[in-house]
């Protein structure tokens, strides 16, 4: 009797510690890993800030917010969006991107799949579902629906853009009221269908338009730019693209190695984007595009969303970024530049969602002609969108 007593001791004592770390560790996570350099309120010039406000359409390519437990109908005091916060910087379209696997050590050069999963850990400590513990899936599943569940929360202020007819719905919205704000939902990295072309369906039915081949490390698809065999399409990958090609959904190129950037753009017959990048002209690592590929991608009507971190652009980081985008524009024009934050993605961003004027203001500094900024700011992203959305 004592010895079943003290089973049960330990038993309740054990499920308390993990009540705890659900409660205490995830924020604690997301404020250490989701930094900014500089806190709001932010300043700029007036002309910077008349024509940050002048803006009709504001779209930002890759953010990981739902990675995390945080509530993103509630203005947040840690990480870089939520949807007070969209509402507040005028934004009109952000990229809800799914991570599902990051290995421990991850870096820019080598990485393997069977190194110990970080993303395996915060689910757990997250309280999320068991399902997600196992399956990289189920956690892309989960993911994309906690979007569609924040969408119903936040009083039809907020549209998850599925197709054309949705896009036009919230553009329409918008010409009535600003504090209407939309999403679309991405995969950064598809080895979440587990080998499975049908699980690209399934996903496909959940609200995923968006799918990056790669992340982190080589998948069934084929090669990452940080994996070790840094090769092209597999057979399976080349099945993926081709379904995608009919669905509809955009080929994310961000985390390719250079073997598969050529062969998706060799498969497919659609326009392809690259979510959250940097350029070789003005940081050369493996994590980001070369000449070549910049012009091919530009060629086949393709987008660059430039990203905000340090290995992607140069320090100061705002300075980096529109340096990277003064880099694009030189050997490619502005029409396939866009923003690829990266924002909520384990990164130190230069500012969070609000301080987007702060980014107006040094690409007027550098030279940027008003209708350029506008391009880069959004429009680019809304002309692709509607462009090739189904």
């Amino acid at each position: 009797m004592k010895k079943r007593k003290w089973l049960i001791g330990i038993l309740l004592g054990l499920a308390l510690l993990y009540v705890l770390a659900v409660v205490i560790v995830p924020k604690t996570l997301d404020k250490q890993k989701n930094t900014t350099k500089q806190l709001p309120p932010y300043q700029v010039s007036e002309k910077a800030q008349s024509l940050y406000n002048s803006l009709d359409f504001i779209a930002d390519l890759h953010c990981d917010a739902l990675l995390w437990s945080r509530d993103l109908t509630i203005k947040n005091s840690i990480g870089h969006v939520d949807f007070p916060r969209m509402e507040e910087a005028n934004m009109a379209l952000q990229a809800f991107t799914i991570v599902t696997k990051s290995p421990v050590g991850q870096n820019f050069s080598k990485n393997t799949a069977e190194t110990f999963d970080n993303i395996t850990l915060l689910n757990f400590v997250q309280g999320r579902p068991l399902s997600n513990w196992f399956s990289l899936f189920e956690r892309a599943a989960y993911q994309s629906r906690r979007l569609h569940k924040f969408a119903t929360d936040y009083n039809d202020e907020f549209i998850v853009v599925k197709n054309t007819d949705d896009l036009n719905r919230l553009i329409a919205l918008r010409n009535q009221n600003k504090r209407v704000t939309g999403g679309f939902l991405g995969l950064e990295g598809a080895h979440c269908l587990e080998g499975k072309i049908e699980n690209l369906d399934k996903l496909y039915k959940e609200g995923v338009r968006m799918v990056g081949p790669t992340h982190f490390f080589d998948n069934e698809l084929g090669g990452s730019a940080h994996g070790v065999s840094k090769g092209g399409l597999s057979d399976f990958g080349r099945d993926v693209i081709q379904r995608m090609d009919e669905l509809g959904m955009f080929v994310d190129l961000a985390h390719a190695a250079p073997a598969l950037i050529d062969d998706v753009l060799a498969e497919t017959k659609n326009p392809v984007l690259v979510s959250h990048t940097g350029v070789r002209g003005t940081l050369d690592n493996s994590r980001n595009l070369s000449d070549a590929h910049i012009q091919k991608i530009a060629t086949n009507g393709g987008l660059i969303g430039v990203a905000f971190f340090k290995g992607a652009v140069t320090a100061p980081l705002i300075k980096g970024i529109v340096d990277a985008m003064k880099y694009i524009k030189s050997i490619a024009g502005v029409e396939c530049i866009a923003l690829g934050s990266d924002y909520d993605g384990t990164i130190a961003a230069p500012f969070d969602v609000t301080g987007l004027p702060l980014l107006v203001e040094e690409l007027l500094n550098q030279g940027f002609q008003e209708s350029e900024i506008k391009m880069i700011m959004g429009e680019n992203v809304k002309r692709f969108m509607l462009e090739n959305l189904k």
